[in-house]
């Protein structure tokens, strides 16, 4: 597995898969209160004792590093969008997360994927920042961003979030981020058995439920090589040592960290380049056993 050089007019980073190009689709750094709230329990003490966070996934005081980002690739001729992030001019409680106003689809459009390019968007669950970009305004209303693309995400997670009693700033997110696309008929729910689903030659949705019931990883595979995007299943390295550690806004911690645990231990030793949808730069590395758990070896993105 290696990384290898865009050939777009705006540097984009890229790792090579395969005969697959998987760029990362920056759209902002997140605040450092981030990781204090989202990870209450990687304080800086335990986020210290891992010499090998620092100095990519935190800073010499323990403060953790995270930020949104997608990835986009081509695989089995389809134009590929995994997660769209946080989005523009959204309304959203969370400060770090309202009215953006990023350059996001300008360079995914040097990535080489003009929005109405793409052929499939896989949403690995059902999160404000996760799914920000599937619309955009205009003329006054949320329009799909792809509008010529399948956008895909698991049956059990918008069956749950279809039963669940939500907060109004949910209903805000899915009113202006979810049932546009639904309403244009563009939205593909999937059922994702325990062994996983190949939705096209090469790619696969894995189930990693507990962070949403219906949470999916997404795995990649061309010419031998593997890559696996997390989705929210790890939101940072840190738990890659700590697996117990979970996000505050899991639905079921226990599930998350058992499928937490799973992934990571099906992957520690492997070839398989790991792809943190919310890592900081590097982004991307190995899992590979340290002190009776694990760490990431990163693989540098060109």
């Amino acid at each position: 597995m290696s990384a290898s050089p865009d050939d777009q007019p705006t540097t984009i980073p890229s790792w090579t898969v395969g005969a697959v190009t998987v760029h990362r689709i920056d759209e902002v750094l997140l605040p450092p209160a981030t990781g204090t709230w989202l990870l209450p329990d990687a304080t800086t003490d335990v986020v210290k004792h891992q010499d090998w966070l620092r100095p990519d996934f935190a800073d010499p005081e323990g403060i953790l590093h995270l930020d949104s980002h997608s990835f986009a690739f081509t695989i089995g001729g389809l134009r590929i969008l995994v997660d769209t992030g946080i989005g523009n001019g959204k309304e959203r409680a969370n400060p770090a997360w309202h009215n953006l106003r990023t350059d996001f689809l300008d360079r995914l459009t040097a990535a080489g994927f003009h929005p109405d390019s793409v052929d499939l968007v896989i949403l690995t669950h059902l999160h404000a920042d996760h799914v920000g970009w599937n619309t955009r305004e205009v003329n006054g209303e949320w329009v799909p961003t792809f509008p010529n693309a399948r956008y895909v995400t698991s049956r059990a997670e918008r069956e749950f979030w279809a039963a669940y009693d939500m907060e109004e700033a949910r209903r805000h997110m899915f009113r202006d981020s979810v049932i546009p696309v639904e309403e244009a008929g563009l939205l593909d729910l999937v059922d994702v058995p325990a062994e996983g689903v190949e939705v096209t030659p090469g790619l696969r949705l894995l189930p990693t439920p507990g962070h949403t019931p219906g949470h999916i990883a997404v795995e990649l595979t061309s010419r031998s090589e593997t890559a696996l995007i997390t989705g929210d299943c790890i939101h940072h390295p840190v738990q890659f040592a700590h697996p117990a550690i979970g996000a505050c806004v899991d639905i079921d911690p226990a599930q998350s960290e058992a499928s937490r645990r799973k992934l990571l231990g099906s992957l520690a030793g492997t070839d398989t380049l790991v792809l943190g949808t919310h890592f900081a730069p590097p982004t991307a590395g190995l899992v590979v056993t340290h002190e009776n758990a694990y760490r990431l070896a990163p693989v540098p993105a060109t």
